[in-house]
């Protein structure tokens, strides 16, 4: 590697996290590495004090943090591919500013295996799940090597590839899911965004068996603290998008017509979705 190159640009996006984003912000910071790495924060128009915190710890390490203010709220799929476009890395690692990194060698150890391993697009880790006062949720106790292909995550498998933890390679074809209209009508745009690397490289994704950062559950949160029936539809919505704009062969087909109908089905039913339902069987049958 060039010395002088940029191999990797973390991208963190944030919206309303003077709470959080400073340990955002410092886990970048202490990476260890022996490649150059830049950090691009997008602040989504903050009304609270996000911005100011940004600017201080860029007044403080000068040259190391790039604020990248949009003019007006674009949210925050918009405000990821934004960061996206301005990344100069050969590899992209993201994390939202009320998320954080936890071990130094994170970005060394993401970077070595995607360098050696040409067959995956991204390379993920384990991660705890906290709550506001950093009570431990959730962190699985014995973590292994997994890895993902997209037929997996069509059929939503993804165990273990929260955004906090995922470095993907900055390619032209994973970038094109910007210039998908659709793609910002997704609710769990991460799970898209694997789906749409994987389909376009036809490339998998590899879970190291570590546990390297912590994914925060509190109040702010858009998906986390979502009510059970919000997520739920939301969580069909994306559905109808994927077998609307993915590809998938007719024994696939046959296979999410069995997710539809058990996890799906009966909730459409329930919500006197019925034209939904009819809709997304008709695709499927």
């Amino acid at each position: 590697m060039d010395n002088n190159e940029i191999i990797v640009s973390v991208c963190c996006i944030t919206y309303n996290h003077e709470k959080y984003i400073a340990d955002a912000i410092e886990s970048f910071l202490m990476q260890k590495t022996e490649f150059q790495y830049e950090i691009l924060i997008g602040d989504d128009c903050s009304t609270d004090n996000t911005r100011r915190i940004i600017e201080m710890y860029c007044e403080k390490y000068p040259g190391r943090i790039r604020l990248i203010s949009p003019s007006k709220n674009l949210g925050g799929i918009r405000n990821q591919i934004a960061l996206m476009n301005r990344a100069n890395g050969k590899y992209i690692a993201m994390c939202d500013g009320d998320d954080f990194w936890t071990n130094p060698f994170k970005l060394q150890k993401q970077v070595d295996f995607l360098e050696a391993n040409p067959d995956y697009v991204i390379c993920c880790h384990y991660t705890r799940v906290i709550d506001d006062n950093y009570i431990t949720q959730y962190v699985h106790a014995s973590p292994v090597p997994l890895e993902f292909t997209y037929e997996d995550l069509l059929f939503g498998k993804r165990e273990e590839t929260r955004i906090c933890s995922l470095m993907v390679k900055n390619t032209e074809e994973v970038r094109r899911i910007g210039n998908e209209n659709w793609y910002f009508d997704t609710y769990g745009a991460d799970v898209i965004f694997k789906l749409h690397a994987t389909l376009s490289t036809g490339k998998k994704v590899y879970v190291l068996p570590e546990v390297m950062s912590c994914y925060r559950i509190h109040s702010g949160g858009i998906w986390s603290m979502a009510a059970p029936r919000m997520r739920k539809r939301r969580m069909i919505n994306d559905f109808n998008l994927v077998i609307k704009k993915f590809k998938y062969s007719s024994s696939q087909k046959r296979e999410l017509l069995k997710i539809y109908m058990k996890q799906y089905f009966l909730f459409d039913l329930r919500s006197f979705k019925i034209d939904n339902a009819f809709k997304t069987i008709s695709i499927l049958l």
